[in-house]
């Protein structure tokens, strides 16, 4: 029994996957209402007299259509429907007064087993939403130089987010590392002043300090993050996870409104995760709880480092969206640490954090525009899927999946999905009350509530104790007897045999032909009487309604009756399955049936061999067939008289010539030629000359050296006449500053020509 519990459970879960995947459902018959109402698709008759002698009480429960064929009156069909009410509905708005930024926002489904029910979801970022950012900084000696940059970022980071609204509170806290071994040192002078130079003065390391709520005082900003000295620790890693966690959970210290909530966290370094306290002797896990001083401390030496899961879980919780901003250096172990903390991002700073206002900026523009709509604390066994309709092109060809998800969604724009609820059947039972959970988008605070209700119980309003149907020995209820202790039968109208030779002897006039089966084997025997199963009928229960033949997965292909396993065709229609319709117009064309080469079997063309197509009118390979017909008549043409008999290869086809060149579909050598067939079965065969073609490698290779020695000439004869005219226009230029230049023969006073004066030494003149 448990077996077949589990094998009907299988197929009723299956039904219902059929079902969302557009699959018309099958009902599964029941023997009761209740039960009938949770197999998908089925309706159930609860007319009294509605079944016939010796019918189960599973013949009740069928599709609402097939009991209205077998008599069943609408009245009497009890067939609930899924409803969806819409309890809040405002609409999208950006009134600061009354912003809705999510459509609908309370919904009450009655769901029946099996049948999906959708309906839409609207969200469009408000404009000017009010924003509350708080900036967590890692105080450690590394970001010393930082410090100085944050200090009079207060103005800067309100100016800009302003862009996006008006409406903008900055708070400030800061974190160090735990204040134990080996984190922080326990040395007296170190401890108090924990800088790694005599330089230096440092505050005492702590854990996490609220410095500043959220507030729109960008004064009181500067001058308590002013205040601020640097501090330091021993190890790299640093408390940061500690920071966040508190930062989250002290809601009120904070300050936190339901507003958009952003986290900016800055470091330099990784961070310590859960378990990493053991080493200090910190064994007490996380609890995830607010543990802030008055003075805004937190005393990270009593609970362990919280674990990444519970701040993904703390963050989401309270809708507060994380930005890491993180020097190169820390790069990778943020970005791995973001993929596992939903609505977070990460933005790389520089060493001097002189680029943390646009980062922001950034950061904020990427978390707004991914949108993410999830359902959280849905009970057990309704199965809910989301299609996301992220630009209005996409319509309704995007795939359903466990949760929508639009990605680069612009600030004003709006985004829908398509959500669907299902109730399966794989859990065994319907929802016993009604059940409430939640839609959200990731990061919003608003959220959608959703209240279901299954409709598997069935109210007939027809209840009557020691009803005269039932001859006053059961009750009557939905149309069905339940018959006291000692009573049997459709109607209660039999007592149970108390001795086993009269119950033997009731049993014989259960079988047929006397058969060792009781009904069959498709039913059982009371008070002599077969109650047959399922949907099987006859006095053994030897005929079944639901094993005629099937076409296209149909019983009698939708065209008949099926009557104790024979299929009764309607009209128009014969076969096994009904399935061969006896019209003839699907094979009618202009002319003959089928263009008479073929015959109509149930509205359908069987075309004869060397014929295809839906009506028969094309010729499988007419080119091969009728090649040797063309060229027997084509050398009887060519030969001016009958050369051969063209009977055999043309049969009674007689080709015609079509004076001048044709490009017709089939071609042998120099001729070319078609085959038709007319809707009266005639084929024509036309054949001609095929137009002369030029070789075109010859062209192509022809035309590629013209074209070469052509440019080629042409490139000379320009270079040619530019230097022609180049040489003309210098020629030009030179008799031109010829003309222009006087020669005067006038003499220089400057130039005196040499007076060479010659002395024979062998020649002396005496005075």
């Amino acid at each position: 029994m448990v077996g077949f519990f589990l094998l009907g459970t299988f197929i009723l879960y299956c039904v219902g996957q059929i079902q969302i995947q557009g699959i018309p459902q099958i009902c599964v018959s029941q023997p009761s209402c209740s039960a009938c109402l949770r197999s998908p698709g089925c309706a159930w008759c609860k007319h009294k007299d509605f079944l016939k002698s010796g019918e189960s009480t599973e013949r009740r429960c069928d599709t609402a259509e097939s009991l209205r064929t077998r008599g069943c009156e609408q009245t009497d069909i009890i067939n609930p429907q899924s409803e969806l009410v819409f309890l809040k509905n405002n609409e999208l708005s950006s009134d600061p007064d009354n912003v809705v930024q999510l459509k609908p926002q309370n919904l009450l489904f009655k769901l029946r087993v099996g049948v999906p029910q959708t309906f839409s979801v609207s969200f469009k970022r408000a404009e000017g939403y009010p924003i509350d950012l708080y900036y967590l900084m890692d105080l450690s000696f590394s970001m010393r130089d930082d410090l100085d940059t944050i200090k009079n970022l207060g103005q800067e980071i309100l100016s800009t987010l302003k862009n996006v609204t008006n409406k903008v509170r900055i708070g400030f806290g800061s974190f160090v590392d735990k204040v134990a071994l080996p984190y922080v040192s326990q040395v007296k002078d170190k401890k108090n002043n924990p800088c790694p130079s005599r330089l230096y003065t440092c505050q005492p390391a702590f854990s996490f300090q609220n410095i500043l709520g959220l507030t729109q005082d960008v004064a009181e900003f500067k001058t308590r993050v002013s205040n601020q000295i640097i501090s330091g620790n021993l190890d790299s890693p640093e408390s940061g996870f500690d920071a966040i966690m508190q930062a989250a959970v002290c809601q009120g210290v904070i300050g936190w409104n339901n507003v958009t909530r952003i986290l900016v966290y800055t470091s330099d370094d990784t961070f310590h995760i859960a378990g990493d306290g053991r080493l200090a002797g910190i064994f007490e896990p996380n609890d995830g709880k607010c543990h802030l001083n008055g003075s805004g401390f937190y005393d990270g030496t009593k609970y362990d480092y919280p674990s990444v899961g519970q701040l993904a879980r703390v963050l989401a919780a309270n809708n507060i969206q994380l930005i890491f901003a993180v020097t190169e250096d820390s790069v990778a172990a943020y970005k791995a640490l973001s993929k596992l903390i939903p609505q977070s991002v990460l933005g790389v700073l520089k060493n001097d954090s002189s680029n943390v206002v646009q980062l922001i900026l950034e950061a904020y523009s990427n978390l707004s525009s991914t949108i993410l709509l999830e359902h959280h604390g849905a009970p057990s066994g309704l199965d809910v899927t989301y299609r996301s309709h992220c630009t209005p092109a996409e319509g309704d060809n995007t795939p359903w999946q466990r949760r929508g998800e639009c990605m680069n969604v612009k600030l004003n724009q709006q985004v829908d999905f398509t959500v669907s609820l299902n109730i399966s059947m794989s859990e065994g039972e319907c929802l016993k009350e009604k059940k409430q959970f939640f839609l959200k988008l990731q990061g919003i605070s608003e959220t959608l509530k959703v209240s279901v209700e299954t409709l598997c119980d069935c109210d007939c309003h027809d209840r009557e104790q020691q009803s005269t149907h039932c001859n006053e020995k059961g009750t009557l209820n939905c149309g069905i007897c339940s018959c006291d202790e000692d009573h049997l039968g459709q109607m209660c109208e039999c007592e149970q045999p108390k001795d086993m030779i009269s119950a033997d002897s009731m049993d014989t006039t259960c079988r047929q032909d006397s058969s060792p089966l009781l009904c069959s084997g498709h039913g059982g025997c009371e008070c002599g009487i077969c109650v047959c199963q399922g949907t099987h009928r006859g006095d053994f229960c030897q005929c079944d309604d639901n094993s005629c033949d099937r076409h296209n997965n149909m019983l009698c292909s939708g065209n008949g009756q099926c009557d104790c396993g024979t299929c009764k065709c309607h009209a128009n229609y014969t076969g096994s399955a009904c399935d061969c319709s006896t019209l003839t117009d699907q094979c009618r064309t202009a002319g003959k049936l089928c263009n008479g080469q073929g015959t109509c079997q149930c509205n359908q063309c069987q075309c004869n061999n060397d014929f295809f197509g839906m009506s028969c009118s094309k010729i499988a390979n007419a080119c091969a067939k009728f090649l040797a017909c063309v060229m027997c008549e084509l050398a009887n043409k060519e030969s001016d008289g009958l050369k051969s008999n063209c009977s055999r290869p043309c049969g009674s086809v007689k080709p015609t010539w079509v004076e001048g060149p044709q490009e017709f579909p089939c071609r042998e050598d120099t001729i070319s030629y078609k085959v038709e067939l007319f809707p009266d079965g005639n084929i024509l065969v036309l054949y001609a000359d095929l137009p002369r073609s030029v070789d075109k490698t010859y062209v192509i290779i022809g035309s590629s050296v013209s074209s070469i020695i052509f440019i080629g000439i042409a490139v000379i004869l320009i270079s040619w006449l530019m230097l022609e005219f180049h040489y003309r226009r210098e020629y030009a230029s030179f008799l031109k500053a010829t003309e222009t230049v006087v020669w005067k023969n006038i003499e220089n006073p400057l130039f005196q020509d040499a007076t060479t004066i010659v002395m024979n030494p062998i020649h002396i003149q005496e005075d």
